[in-house]
């Protein structure tokens, strides 16, 4: 039983000591959390949906392959990203149709404007 007051009583004391701190160090605290990188557990994912009319670029991060990839480069990321999407073995149909399609732009050979 002494204990547990014991502990209650070192608790509220360092929760006061914290609480008397950042109060007195706020705009400190401020200005370093403002200065943090501002990246969330996403960051590395691309925001957004997809684009009306498919271009290279968002082929290529479809397939997770640079721009200037090579066939077999485009084919075995093709492949490997259909066997973990193909709508036979529960993936969706919309995405299996987005990933041929960024296939299909990115095996055609390119236009000049």
């Amino acid at each position: 039983m002494s204990g547990t007051v014991i502990l209650a009583g070192v608790t509220l004391a360092a929760g006061s000591f914290l609480g008397r701190y950042l109060l007195r160090n706020r705009s400190v605290i401020e200005k370093a959390v403002k200065s943090l990188p501002v990246a969330s557990a996403f960051s590395k994912y691309h925001r957004g949906g997809f684009e009306p009319k498919m271009s290279r670029k968002e082929a290529a991060m479809i397939l997770g392959i640079p721009l200037n990839a090579k066939p077999n480069k485009i084919k075995e990321a093709h492949k490997r990203i259909m066997i973990a999407n193909h709508p036979d073995r529960g993936g969706s149909p919309y995405l299996a149709a987005k990933i041929n399609e960024a296939k299909d732009l990115l095996d055609s050979p390119r236009q000049s404007n």
